[in-house]
């Protein structure tokens, strides 16, 4: 089982902060799906289905937040 990373997850957010129009929304939610999660991979699957569920522009900083957690 893979361990939380959350040094990954902060870094994640630093590197998406400038490009997220709703930023604190998007924070709030990424908390509370890493605190909910039981690893990292359950994390993404939590993201995506969030990211099926929203609408534009969220559904955009969503993805550009899946982008930085994920290189």
């Amino acid at each position: 089982m893979a361990v939380k990373n959350d040094e990954k997850l902060e870094r994640a957010l630093f590197e998406a902060r400038p490009y997220v129009e709703y930023w604190d929304r998007l924070e709030n939610l990424v908390r509370r799906l890493w605190e909910e999660a039981t690893d990292e991979e359950n994390f993404l699957q939590l993201l995506n289905e969030e990211l099926q569920r929203a609408e534009e522009p969220f559904k955009t900083d969503l993805r550009i937040f899946l982008q930085k957690f994920e290189v």
